[in-house]
Parts: structure tokens; sequence; C-alpha cells
């Protein structure tokens, strides 16, 4: 037998190996970060200020702060005070903790909140208004949109609504024919 072409295998300098590694490991870490960040935004609650106690649940009524605002910090939608007499309700805004009385995302950012805490929700379309906003709005179809929250307080649904016949029975009556106020004389 004869050799055609021998050729001797020069040996690898030491530390090479170890540097190629180290090259491929980086490329792998480059890519997954480069993938992670061309990942869309998904729902996200932020916690700002830490609230106590127990977070509200379905059914219950949250007296929030809230500003609204899109991506490119335009504010659609903003509350802080509360529409009632003080005393008989907490300040803010109430909102009833139910599927379908919010967005989807609003309620379950409720449904992860604290007593006394200030949140900042992020919610994708598809868990906002999705293509169909509310007609008249400053939201654009397909917007995600961007809330600063804070939980006041919370009650149950009973309680808020004992509260309110309060309310009613401390208003005075109306003039004829308003609210509160006897049927007018019949003739």
């Amino acid at each position: 037998m004869t050799e055609v072409t021998r050729v001797p295998i020069l040996p690898i300098a030491k530390g090479s190996l170890t540097k190629l590694w180290l090259g491929v490991v980086a490329a792998v870490l480059l890519g997954a970060g480069i993938a992670w960040a061309a990942l869309p935004k998904t729902f996200s609650v932020t916690e700002i200020t830490a609230g106590t106690g127990a977070a509200p649940t379905d059914g219950d009524v949250a007296f929030i702060k809230y500003k609204g605002t899109l991506d490119d910090g335009t504010i659609f939608d903003e509350a802080s005070s509360s529409p009632f007499p003080p005393g008989i309700f907490p300040d803010g805004v109430p909102m009833l903790v139910e599927k379908g009385a919010v967005v989807d995302g609003f309620y379950e950012g409720l449904k992860q909140m604290k007593k006394g805490g200030t949140y900042e929700l992020y919610i994708p379309a598809d868990l906002a208004y999705g293509d169909a906003p509310p007609p008249g709005s400053d939201i654009p179809p397909g917007a995600s949109l961007n809330f600063e929250v804070e939980l006041v307080d919370f009650m149950s649904r009973q309680d808020a609504e004992r509260r309110i016949q309060m309310l009613q029975q401390m208003m005075p009556p109306q003039g004829p024919g308003g609210p509160g106020a006897p049927p007018p004389p019949q003739p």
C-alpha cells in the first residue's frame, strides 16, 4: 500500500478552544437578546407604591384615581376625585370589578392591586379595545393602553349599594316631577 499524502495535524494553541466556545456563547446570547427585544410587549402590572391588605375580587367596587395614556404619551382619560359628597364613599372614582364592566386588561389589573398602592398597567390592544375603540374617543384602533392607577379603597357591592341608598335618603326632594319628589296632584 502506498501513501498518497501525509499531512501533519498541528497542535491547537493553548486557550484557542476556550476562545472559540466563548465566541459561540456570546453569539447565542446576542441572538437571544435580539429575539427578546423583538417580542411584542405583553400585559403587565408594575407596582410603584406598595399597597396593603387584600386585593379586590369579582363583584367588589374599587375606588381609584387614574390617568390613561397612549404609547406616544397622549392622555386619553383621567379621573382623580370622587363624584360623591365626602364621608360616604372613599375618594376616587368607583369601578365595578367585574368582567365586562371595564376592558379585560383593566379588570385583570384591578384584581392584582392592594389598597393604597399605586401601579402602572400596560394593556395590549387585544386586552383593551382592539380595533373597535369607543366612538368619539381619542383612542385609535389597535392601540395599547398605559394607566397609572392608585387603588384608594374597595368594598363589597352590597356595601356600596347600601351607601348609595343612604345617600339617596339624605338628598332633599327635587321639585315637582324630580327624583324623590311626591307625584303631582291628580285633577
